[in-house]
């Protein structure tokens, strides 16, 4: 049918074509302008914000242009990244106007997997007691962004960056991006979104809820699906009175719904809402600061595309049993006693496995398999001069780590050594009981023939001997969660009478 006879078939007059033309043409135009002027508009807002949220290299910063060509063209900046592993720094902090305006709530380290497309998400509690590299000061993890602010002439950049070389030595692990979002950033993003849907598993009734300026408020919410504005999801992620994990329950509710928010943000009901996402850039212009390029924008979009975002390693490093890494003790800060948590061997090797295999947390399950089946027995020789480390270390190792066979062994002549030593007298027969009794105490292997004279007849398969190396590492107090737990509700009570 040719075009004549088509209009006639639909009762068209010949001389109405130019009209249906021009017709078709007018709404093709309009909407290849309103697809053209959100793409504009979207380029803009992308490369504004960018340039305000950016806190690194703000002299060297992209162009306009080269924003929008990083986003248009097919090219992609190649992300930072070590053995194609990334790993973000995010940071909740209250912001101004709030009660600890520059402490660090939340303390998150996402971890994307480049060649997998695995994501995990690794939460830090704040009470970790750390040594800042840089200034060698003690104290709670999530301090140590208002000490590098304020050492550094309020300067955020240098904060960011106490904060980064901190994590980083507890991981063991390079930390390439920093995000760092506050209270009123956070509520704003929910409420650009529409709300986030969640699944809570158990109500949660807490009638001392932090309120504005110090003050308590009652906060409610039932099990089962809900859908939070920005407000409410604040509370969801901030309440741990009546959790019964504590920070730890906390801890898992805010990587659910940071994954909430994610699946929200690349959603189509977002993407194609102008109006949501002028509010969500904004939002984010407002209240986060990072050294997430505009250039590098595009890459980033374009991997959270690809992340397997339903199959999320979620980690929390907690002190909540006997299997945790952590457990709480107690120091000093000048006269004042505080509670903190602090890892039960004594330094990080626990917390650095954990982030090395974050991936493929099989693998630490089948070495403690391995462990199992050894069956080692394990003899400690204390050799350091402090009569407590012995007992700590059997306690550690048989109620912790679940060694079934751990003595304590005397000599006939006691003498003190300076490095503690672990003796393999099983010809490598228990090559993954050693290994990690040498990583996680730590101890120096030798597989010369322990040769000292022993009170008994045991020959246990490892001798460790306890040099002086190990006393400072194991010589804090083990104290409870309800002694963490009963500190900040003091803390708070003091600020809430002071207000």
């Amino acid at each position: 049918m040719n075009e004549e006879n088509y209009y006639q078939a639909q009762n068209i007059e010949p001389k109405k074509k130019s009209r249906w033309r021009r017709f078709w043409l007018f709404w093709l135009l309009a909407i290849l302008l309103a697809a053209l002027t959100y793409g504009s508009f979207v380029f803009y807002k992308v490369y504004s914000v960018s340039k305000k949220v950016n806190i690194e290299n703000t002299e060297n910063q992209p162009s306009f242009l080269d924003t929008a060509k990083s986003l248009i063209t097919k090219d992609e900046i190649n992300l930072k990244n070590s053995n194609e592993r990334i790993n973000i720094l995010l940071l909740g902090i209250a912001g101004k106007g709030r009660a600890g305006t520059n402490l660090t709530d939340t303390i998150m380290v996402a971890s994307l997997n480049l060649k997998t497309n695995q994501m995990a998400l690794t939460s830090i509690p704040r009470d970790l007691h750390v040594t800042i590299p840089k200034s060698k000061i003690q104290t709670k993890i999530n301090s140590v962004y208002q000490i590098g602010i304020g050492e550094n002439g309020n300067d955020q950049r240098e904060g960011a960056k106490e904060v980064v070389t901190t994590v980083e030595e507890i991981l063991d692990q390079p930390i390439h991006y920093f995000v760092i979002l506050n209270f009123a950033g956070f509520e704003k993003i929910i409420n650009s979104l529409g709300g986030i849907n969640i699944m809570n598993e158990r109500d949660i009734y807490d009638a001392s809820y932090p309120g504005p300026n110090y003050s308590y408020e009652t906060f409610e919410l039932k099990k089962g699906f809900h859908r939070l504005d920005g407000a409410t999801a604040l509370k969801y992620v901030r309440e741990r009175h009546d959790d019964p994990e504590g920070d730890f329950g906390r801890a898992k509710r805010q990587q659910q719904v940071m994954q909430s928010t994610k699946n929200k943000i690349f959603s189509p009901e977002t993407m194609l809402n102008v109006f949501a996402i002028n509010d969500l850039l904004n939002a984010l212009g407002e209240n986060i600061i990072t050294n997430i390029s505009s250039d590098e924008i595009k890459s980033f979009y374009n991997l959270t595309k690809k992340l397997d975002t339903q199959n999320i390693n979620n980690v929390v490093i907690d002190a909540w049993n006997k299997t945790s890494l952590l457990k709480v003790s107690h120091v000093f800060y000048g006269n004042i006693r505080a509670f903190v948590l602090v890892p039960r061997v004594g330094n990080w090797s626990e917390i650095q496995e954990l982030s090395a295999n974050i991936f493929d947390l099989n693998k630490i399950k089948r070495r403690k398999l391995e462990i199992a089946n050894e069956n080692a027995s394990l003899g400690i020789l204390n050799r350091s001069d402090d009569t407590q480390v012995a007992g700590k270390i059997q306690k550690l190792l048989n109620e912790n780590f679940g060694y079934k066979n751990v003595s304590i062994l005397k000599e006939l002549k006691t003498t003190s050594t300076e490095k503690t030593l672990v003796y393999d007298a099983t010809d490598s027969a228990k090559p993954f009981t050693l290994d990690e009794i040498a990583k996680k105490l730590p101890a120096q292997v030798s597989y010369e023939k322990f040769s000292t004279s022993l009170t008994s007849a045991e020959k246990p398969d490892l001798i460790i001997v306890i040099g002086k190396d190990l006393v400072s590492k194991y010589n804090m107090e083990e104290d409870t969660l309800q002694d963490l737990n009963n500190e900040r509700d003091a803390q708070n009570f003091v600020n809430y009478i002071k207000k």
